[in-house]
Parts: C-alpha cells; sequence; structure tokens
C-alpha cells in the first residue's frame, strides 16, 4: 500500500516538470526586457530559444520515468 502512494507521489512530482517550461514562457514579466544581449541578439529572443533544450529536458525525464506504468 505504502509503495503504491510513494509511486504515485513521485509520478506527480516528475509530472511537475512540465509546467517548467509552460510557466517559464508564458509569463512575459520573466522576459520582456532587451537587455542582457548575446551576440547582439536581445533578451526576449534568447530566452525563449533557451527554454527548447529545457523543454526537451524535461519532456524526457518524464517519459524516462512514466514510461514502465503502461506494461
Amino acid at each position: 500500500m505504502h509503495r503504491t502512494r510513494r509511486a504515485r507521489a513521485r509520478r506527480r512530482a516528475v509530472y511537475l516538470l512540465l509546467l517548467l517550461p509552460l510557466i517559464g514562457t508564458l509569463v512575459p514579466p520573466f522576459y520582456n526586457r532587451y537587455s542582457p544581449t548575446i551576440g547582439g541578439m536581445p533578451f526576449f529572443y534568447w530566452y525563449q530559444l533557451a527554454w527548447i533544450p529545457i523543454a526537451m529536458i524535461c519532456t524526457w525525464i518524464v517519459y524516462r520515468a512514466s514510461r514502465g506504468e503502461k506494461r
């Protein structure tokens, strides 16, 4: 019984990782500015582009943690 509760709690925690890219890209006060720039690229653009690999990593972690559930 305790094992299933712990497993469910762990799965929920892992699924919360999917909220990170969502919140990071959908809350404009986090990135609505021009500086700092990287190579002349405003913060707004490189911040959004930086979330692509971060979202990939979060999705991969959730996939790896949950792929044994359906078996």
